[in-house]
């Protein structure tokens, strides 16, 4: 099978397009002819291993100390299953899914293979395959982190970092609660941003948001970087900030926060959760939620697709085209 090649840490061109041994399902899994997979920033971020310090050594481990252990990246997918497991019940032959590998990764090929009883769901008719590919990472994160968040209707939030695959299904989910929400992104993104339902956006690049004398109750920081302390202060007392990356000086400001206010700093990553996903579809099949996409690539041209997704110029999603359907 064609697949996207993972031999070696470091920078895009070192993704090589070739042949891969087309996976045999376990008897609980799946297999699963890919349509779309999506470039996320954890799959750059794994690429090039540019890890958490406190992750660092016990990933490095798991993937491969000197050289990658799993040679297909991808996190991500949807499709349509052509082999079942003796054991799968669920699922059957033709069915049209969308699902998340989880550590194992393998979205950025022909064919992967998926434990029937984990993250994966039925695509319905009325999702299309690029969008629904976006949801088990960029959609199951945002509602992760906006339901940590516990906003009610009237409340307001600030998102950090909006226009990118997390941000752009949590501006459109924290309206879904009843929220206010502002949006913090970059110029050429702010458009985007109103077009999903964001009250008021802030360009980062001619505006500080902590200089405006305005305050949230709730602040969901995709970015992380920038210090949390001064963030915070943009928060109403015993609001909720929460951050989707967890470097080691954001955390330990956070913790310090938490120590000396009654504002409630989090970060708690994301699991894998199939009734989550299937919410989102939900929301989806009642248009309550889309996926923002920038750009389509073919699979052959998964290092150019992630140059784009690491120069930062990407609202949403970018959308890999694995095979026709």
């Amino acid at each position: 099978m064609k697949a996207i090649l993972w031999t070696q840490y470091g920078a895009p061109r070192l993704l090589k397009f070739g042949e891969a041994q087309k996976p045999i399902p376990k008897d609980n899994e799946v297999l699963i002819k890919n349509i779309n997979a999506t470039v996320t920033p954890g799959d750059c971020e794994l690429r090039r291993f540019d890890m958490h310090v406190l992750f660092w050594l016990p990933l490095r481990l798991y993937f491969g100390l000197f050289k990658p252990k799993r040679p297909i990246l991808g996190m991500e997918l949807s499709g349509v299953i052509e082999a079942v497991g003796k054991d799968v019940t669920n699922f059957k032959v033709g069915d049209e899914v969308l699902g998340g590998t989880g550590l194992k990764f393998g979205a950025y090929a022909e064919y992967t293979c998926l434990n029937s009883t984990k993250l994966i769901t039925h695509k319905p008719s009325k999702i299309s395959f690029d969008y629904a590919a976006t949801l088990p990472t960029g959609g199951l994160n945002a509602l992760h982190y906006i339901r940590k968040c516990e906003i009610k209707p009237g409340q307001s939030i600030l998102i950090i970092g909006a226009a990118g695959c997390f941000g752009s299904y949590a501006v459109q989910l924290a309206k879904y609660f009843g929220a206010v929400v502002t949006a913090v992104d970059s110029t050429e993104k702010l458009d985007a941003l109103k077009t999903i339902g964001a009250d008021n956006v802030i360009d980062f690049k001619q505006e500080d948001f902590r200089q405006n004398g305005k305050t949230y109750d709730a602040i969901f920081d995709v970015a992380g970087k920038d210090s949390i302390l001064r963030n915070i202060k943009s928060l109403n007392p015993k609001g909720r900030y929460v951050l989707a990356t967890p470097w080691i000086k954001q955390v330990a400001q956070g913790k310090w926060s938490n120590l000396t206010s009654n504002k409630k700093f989090i970060y708690d990553l994301a699991k894998e959760d199939p009734k989550a996903l299937d919410y989102l579809k939900s929301l989806m099949v009642a248009g309550k939620i889309k996926a923002l996409i920038d750009r389509h690539y073919p699979l052959e041209q998964m290092a150019e697709a992630q140059e784009f997704v690491e120069s930062g110029q990407k609202v949403g999603h970018v959308v890999i085209n694995i095979s026709g359907q």
